[in-house]
């Protein structure tokens, strides 16, 4: 039995982009609001900063770590079984914590090993010393990778393990050899990208989906990843069921997701959002307007390897067809 699926908490709070100097308040500030479900990863370079946070709150009393769901991820550079051990102590380390209900392998993608002392979190570039920094490839079969999270699991260093950005045909290779089944697959979906058969895989596999970027362009606008013109807010449907429901488009977008059977994982700073954004239980969609707001898919991924890869790290590597 998975206790994904039973126990992580719908609604989470992701922590991608909160900055260093506002995340440890961050994250007391939404314990405090409710949340008990954070999706942390070592890439995102503020887990020192969210474990001050979780323990500020714990020792005030508010939660106790049983009952938070604290998920992290495997970077790229540790795909070797022998620095996946490494990388998941350090990140328990920076999080004071002594175990991860989930961690996941961040991206379907090894690169060559960088050492803590050298540069922590090492980010996606290889060498930036290089006359042409770029993204460096290690030959790392997700097969090894996958054997070492499954030892942290016998290990006791977290409870369940689960894979990030992975599509069907990578998932369905996964099931086939895998020990330890995945509890989770984390990608991203808003009603832009309703990733329908792959949820449907998921479902049929019993693995649990987070959805990353639940509504859509707002995560990626700070990063010219995306325009003002691509937000699902503004779209009629999901107006006119805020409208009738007397919630706002966010919570709309953010209840589809969830009543998709998903968990979601919006991100923001502002203690008001953070209460809006958990506020979705108190109503249902009806299935008209779940079935308009998936209507709006267009298969459109503003997090694509693909493409932010060859422009930021001058490396092309595509892992969406």
């Amino acid at each position: 039995m998975s206790l994904t699926k039973d126990l992580m908490p719908k609604v989470g709070f992701g922590l991608w982009k909160i900055a260093q100097q506002d995340c440890a308040q961050a994250v007391f500030d939404a314990i405090e609001a409710g949340y008990r479900h954070f999706d942390s990863a070592c890439d995102y370079g503020n887990e020192k900063q969210v474990g001050e946070g979780i323990k500020r709150a714990i020792d005030a009393g508010l939660v106790t770590r049983e009952e938070l769901w604290i998920t992290s991820k495997l970077w790229n550079t540790f795909h070797a079984k022998e620095h996946v051990e490494l990388a998941a102590q350090r990140t328990l380390d920076d999080l004071q914590l002594d175990y991860l209900d989930l961690y996941l392998i961040h991206f379907p993608i090894a690169q060559p090993f960088v050492d803590f002392d050298s540069r922590y979190p090492p980010e996606w570039i290889t060498n930036p010393d290089a006359d042409v920094p770029c993204m460096e490839l290690a030959p790392v079969p997700l097969f090894e990778t996958w054997q070492a999270m499954e030892s942290l699991v016998e290990k006791g260093l977290c409870k369940e393990i689960g894979v990030c950005n992975y599509n069907s045909g990578l998932l369905n290779d996964l099931m086939a050899y895998a020990k330890i089944k995945p509890a989770c697959l984390q990608v991203e979906s808003h009603p832009y990208l309703t990733q329908a058969r792959l949820m449907k895989l998921a479902s049929q596999y019993d693995i649990q989906v987070t959805a990353f970027s639940p509504l859509g362009a707002l995560s990626y606008l700070e990063l010219n990843m995306a325009g003002e013109n691509d937000s699902v807010l503004q779209q009629q449907v999901v107006k006119d069921a805020a409208q009738r429901l007397g919630k706002t488009a966010a919570q709309v977008v953010l209840r589809w997701g969830v009543q998709r059977g998903n968990a979601i994982i919006p991100k923001t700073t502002k203690k008001s959002r953070m209460v809006e954004n958990l506020s979705i239980f108190d109503f249902s969609l009806t299935d008209q307007e779940m079935d308009a707001i998936s209507a709006l898919n267009m298969n459109r991924r503003f997090n694509d390897p693909g493409d932010f890869c060859e422009a930021a790290f001058n490396t092309f590597y595509p892992i969406y067809d």
